[in-house]
């Protein structure tokens, strides 16, 4: 028998930003599936809700997890489930994606209650344009995985958006200006927290800042879109064609003086740019030069 699957949006982590429908519905459904059974625990504690289930939706071990999400999917099919996420709205960024897919697919009822998301309240603080913006999730670990997105997100008018872990954010930083260039950047770190800081500037002062400074707590950055292609009224490339063009000269043995040059002709870009460019994707690949 289809039930309903609530996907109830958390707190990034003041209580006080919690709706008094989300409590609500937490209150009154016989069992939340959680990502840390823990932390959402104290969250209803909190609230004086003591009544649910809590079942944990996920792990890190592949076939504990396929176990555990089995487990929601029986409890689903026996009455009504909230979705939790330990911060912001399930399913951003975060496994409970793949429990909404199986529940959708099982023909059970998705009925979502608004909350907090991280992406979306970095963005609003950034004062960068909000028309339309990329999320990027964690980017990769390994750095030419992350290179390689980004390079795939250069081009992209709108607002970037990601997530980073505090011993990461250098290696990150570092990649972001070897790629992306010096663009504007907010840094929002503990969002919504006693510690909260939310940081503007550009992503080579980023850069600098976390030489010198510890990075602490969960971050999410929010990058500047790219510029307007250079001369766009005259049929300049974009950037993404530049550098295939460039890419393949140089598997033909052109050299990085004749590359730039013929490449600024068919382009429509200066020599110099072109130049930059090349260089910038040749030091972001090899970091260690």
């Amino acid at each position: 028998m289809p039930h309903t699957l609530y996907i109830v949006g958390t707190p990034l982590g003041n209580a006080a930003d919690w709706s008094l429908r989300a409590q609500q519905v937490l209150a009154a459904t016989p069992v939340i599936a959680a990502e840390d059974t823990r932390v959402t625990a104290r969250l209803l504690a909190h609230c004086g809700i003591s009544g649910p289930r809590l079942l944990t939706y996920t792990d890190a071990f592949a076939p504990k997890k396929a176990q555990r999400q089995a487990e929601v999917l029986a409890a689903l099919q026996a009455g009504d489930v909230a979705l939790v996420s330990d911060a912001g709205m399930p399913g951003i960024a975060d496994p409970g994606s793949e429990l909404v897919q199986a529940a959708i697919a099982a023909g059970h009822r998705i009925v979502p209650v608004p909350g907090p998301s991280a992406p979306v309240t970095a963005l609003a603080a950034s004062g960068l344009p909000g028309e339309r913006f990329l999320f990027l999730g964690f980017l990769p670990r390994q750095r030419g995985e992350r290179q390689q997105l980004l390079r795939q997100a250069a081009d992209e008018p709108g607002a970037l958006v990601c997530f980073e872990a505090p011993h990461r954010l250098l290696d990150c930083l570092q990649d972001l200006v070897a790629v992306l260039g010096d663009r504007r950047v907010t840094l929002a770190r503990e969002l919504t927290k006693e510690h909260e800081e939310i940081w503007h500037g550009r992503l080579g002062e980023a850069l600098a800042r976390s030489q010198t400074q510890a990075p602490r707590g969960e971050y999410v950055i929010v990058i500047e879109g790219a510029p307007p292609a250079p001369a766009a009224e005259s049929g300049a490339w974009p950037v993404g064609q530049v550098r295939e063009a460039l890419a393949i000269l140089a598997q033909e043995g052109i050299d990085t003086q004749t590359a730039p040059r013929l490449v600024a002709r068919l382009a429509g870009w200066r020599k110099k740019d072109v130049y930059r460019l090349l260089v910038a994707d040749r030091d972001a690949a090899d970091p260690q030069g």
